[in-house]
């Protein structure tokens, strides 16, 4: 495919932008190459600025839910926007964004905000607040936006305090975090048992989607992962929070909760409830969500939280996701996992699919790996097979997530031309990993 103009407007950007993107996996570091410049999209296609068409799995990482440029969608858009794009004030369209929330989901009332980042920056420190306890403890792997707090390395042990995972995040501010690994539960409870009663929450990804697809994983009592941590913080005095940013009525109409009924004191939204535009919620009981302010003393506020245009696209994307949609995702979704299994095990490619609902991620293993716990687990990985991998993918006009840690998206739109397109180019793409 002809990339001239990508790579023109690449060597551009990184004279006025560091790193040349404006969020890092976009620069395909984890891959190698040139990352494609997008200039539009349309359904399950997006098109870079030479014009190539490629199907597209990375759905802006989630929000499109309905496929691109929906027209709905953008009819909305354009009829608010035609009238004002941002107030400083009270709209009707928050109530109505914030009342579909509630209605999917065990939450009382939630808190818009423009970013996950934000949502999950705010929702510390409501628990923080309410709870009066100064350390939180979160699972290697999981990433909850570019907190300070939450950008933390895991150490050697099965739970240690954490260290800044990045310069600029000072000791300081990550000394009263805490790190286990994702679906260790000695690892929790020894923490607990250490810290408990200095520990104000628990934070997680409903379903880990950030090192690879890793599902909460069902203990010998029945019970996932999610139900125990809500066990093991009632038992201690801490809250639990579900960070379902990226699971959020993508996964289900009710996100990762509609899957495993699992009830968090806090939660936190984005990507989908937005519809393609930078919005996102936090939220929790009525008795919890009346310590922030006005109504009690936990502080929060942002200018264009409740922006007007990026509430009607999220009002308007959650009430088409419809029980249909999500049926026509999934299935779409089991297919696609099948035939990936089928053409890198043809082509004697160690590998492990896992999924939540119709999230899903190929881990590109050793021999005899059957599953992937855990952060540890999921970097051992050969991320040169899966750069192979991508590259002969991009090549047929396939664009995938250009890293080994993230998931794969779907939309509505994804009907069986695209997907047969995509069943298309697996061959040489498995054939490609096989010989990295």
């Amino acid at each position: 495919m002809q990339t001239d103009r990508s790579a023109e407007l690449f060597s551009r950007a990184q004279t006025v932008i560091p790193g040349g993107v404006n969020s890092p996996v976009r620069a395909f570091r984890a891959v190698g190459g040139t990352p494609r410049f997008m200039s539009r999209a349309s359904g399950p296609h997006v098109y870079d600025a030479d014009g190539n068409p490629y199907v597209d799995l990375v759905c802006s990482w989630g929000p499109m839910l309905l496929g691109h440029a929906h027209p709905k969608v953008l009819a909305e858009v354009g009829r608010i926007a035609s009238g004002g794009t941002s107030f400083g004030a009270p709209t009707e369209l928050e109530v109505e964004l914030a009342a579909e929330i509630i209605g999917r989901t065990p939450v009382e009332q939630v808190r818009l905000v423009n970013s996950g980042t934000e949502a999950t920056m705010s929702v510390l420190r409501l628990a923080r607040g309410i709870t009066g306890r100064d350390k939180i403890l979160k699972f290697a792997g999981c990433y909850h936006g570019h907190v300070d707090s939450l950008l933390v390395a895991a150490g050697s042990g099965a739970a240690t305090l954490g260290i800044p995972g990045s310069p600029g995040v000072t000791a300081a501010t990550t000394a009263d975090t805490i790190v286990c690994e994702y679906n260790d539960r000695d690892a929790v409870l020894a923490a607990f048992a250490e810290h408990g009663d200095r520990i104000a929450c628990v934070i997680t990804e409903a379903a880990a989607g950030n090192m690879g697809v890793i599902p909460p994983a069902v203990g010998p009592d029945g019970d996932n992962f999610n139900a125990f941590l809500k066990r093991t913080c009632q038992d201690n005095g801490a809250l639990f929070i579900s960070d379902e940013v990226m699971t959020g009525f993508r996964v289900s109409r009710s996100g990762q909760f509609g899957l495993d009924g699992v009830e968090p004191d806090l939660m936190t939204f984005g990507k989908v409830m937005g519809g393609g535009f930078p919005a996102a919620a936090f939220g929790g009981s009525r008795e919890l969500m009346a310590h922030l302010a006005p109504a009690g003393e936990v502080y929060q506020a942002g200018t264009l939280s409740g922006n007007p245009v990026a509430t009607v696209a999220g009002l308007t994307t959650l009430r088409l996701a419809t029980p249909e949609l999500y049926a026509r995702i999934d299935a779409a979704s089991e297919r696609l996992q099948a035939e990936v299994a089928a053409a890198l095990t043809a082509a004697g490619v160690p590998h492990v699919i896992q999924n939540s609902g119709n999230l899903f991620s190929v881990f590109f293993t050793d021999d005899g790996v059957t599953v992937v716990p855990d952060y540890a687990t999921a970097q051992k990985q050969h991320t040169e097979r899966f750069a192979a991998f991508f590259h002969a993918m991009l090549k047929q006009g396939v664009y995938l997530p250009p890293s080994a840690f993230e998931a794969w998206f779907l939309s509505g739109t994804h009907d069986d031309a695209a997907l047969s397109r995509i069943v298309e180019a697996l061959p040489a793409a498995a054939r490609a990993a096989a010989e990295a």
